[in-house]
């Protein structure tokens, strides 16, 4: 036992901190915790930003193509414009509706927030129109077809519509409750 103590006190006295506790700081009861001195810390420099260079790494992955989208309102404001609000999405990753509801954009109408089936594909209640860009969406689902047998080929569910198919980037205008639209 007391050899393993001795090496102990001479590991202890390596480092660069005091291993005794002061009188005063056992005295009073607050905690005592040893400082480095300035002179026993050396600087550690490093930089996420930096690249990894060695010979084995592998390449930085490029970027992932965009798909911007710009979302106009249901109805025009009193200059006869209607509001846009604009978000951007990895192509092919999400779905129409988790865009606009991540970026808070308004989806539905008033039955709609109340009677919505929270993305299932089975309420017809997220109805939006596609003014341009289509060629940049997932092809009408089944659940579209069967919701949206009488409406125009533009109309789309939100829910139901992938942005982008991971290789494609561009602008896709979306006129939020078409329905609503005079």
């Amino acid at each position: 036992m007391a050899a393993t103590s001795s090496a102990s006190a001479a590991l202890f006295s390596l480092l660069p901190f005091p291993t005794s506790t002061p009188a005063s700081a056992r005295a009073g009861g607050s905690h005592y915790r040893p400082t480095r001195s300035a002179a026993a810390v050396s600087p550690i420099r490093c930089s996420a930003a930096s690249p990894d260079l060695s010979p084995g790494a592998p390449a930085p992955a490029p970027p992932r193509p965009q798909i911007e989208l710009e979302f106009l309102g249901p109805k025009p404001g009193a200059d006869g414009s209607y509001p846009v609000d604009r978000a951007a999405a990895v192509s092919g990753d999400k779905l129409l509706r988790d865009v606009m509801v991540e970026n808070k954009i308004e989806l539905y109408a008033a039955y709609g927030k109340l009677m919505n089936c929270g993305g299932g594909g089975s309420c017809g209640t997220c109805i939006v129109e596609i003014i341009d860009g289509k060629e940049l969406l997932s092809p009408r689902t089944d659940a579209e077809n069967r919701y949206l047998k009488k409406k125009p080929e533009s109309w789309r569910l939100t829910c139901q519509t992938i942005v982008g198919n991971k290789e494609n980037s561009g602008k896709v205008v979306v006129q939020r409750l078409p329905q609503w639209k005079k």
